[in-house]
């Protein structure tokens, strides 16, 4: 155990956000996201939902202040009448550690963001059963 490490950070995604150099981005996959076919390293959070796990992401991770949207969401595809509740609790997520807020998010359509996740340094696997609760996080840098 270490001090101020949130619990619902594993040991191995500490390592991977460690690892993660100013770029490198990271995915949180919900649980219908082909997490392990894109992943180049995969990392499983089974029993979390994306919110909790970005919301102790945030805390150790910075998000990238050199791109205009260092947050990606994926959009809900043309004629699915969801409506994803769950974007709406990322983004407060967003806003609590980040003064820009939903400023710093963008929509992805559905296969340009599976591409993007292809590129990711690592995916997150939850099992998150709300749809439309993948995100793609930049990382930042440390001042």
């Amino acid at each position: 155990m270490l001090k101020g490490i949130p619990d619902i950070i594993s040991p191995e995604l500490l390592k991977v956000l460690h690892e993660m150099g100013h770029g490198d981005d990271l995915v949180l996959g919900d649980a219908n996201y082909p997490a392990a076919s894109n992943a180049q390293r995969l990392i499983r959070s089974d029993g979390h939902g994306v919110p909790e796990l970005l919301d102790a992401i945030l805390q150790l991770f910075p998000l990238d202040r050199y791109v205009d949207y260092p947050v990606s969401l994926m959009q809900v595809v043309p004629g699915d009448p969801t409506i994803p509740e769950i974007q709406d609790e990322i983004k407060k997520v967003i806003t609590k550690y980040e003064e820009q807020g939903e400023k710093l998010i963008e929509s992805l359509e559905r296969f340009s963001f599976y591409e993007r996740t292809r590129k990711a340094y690592a995916i997150v696997a939850t099992t998150e059963r709300k749809l439309y609760g993948c995100m793609i996080i930049k990382k930042g840098v440390i001042k």
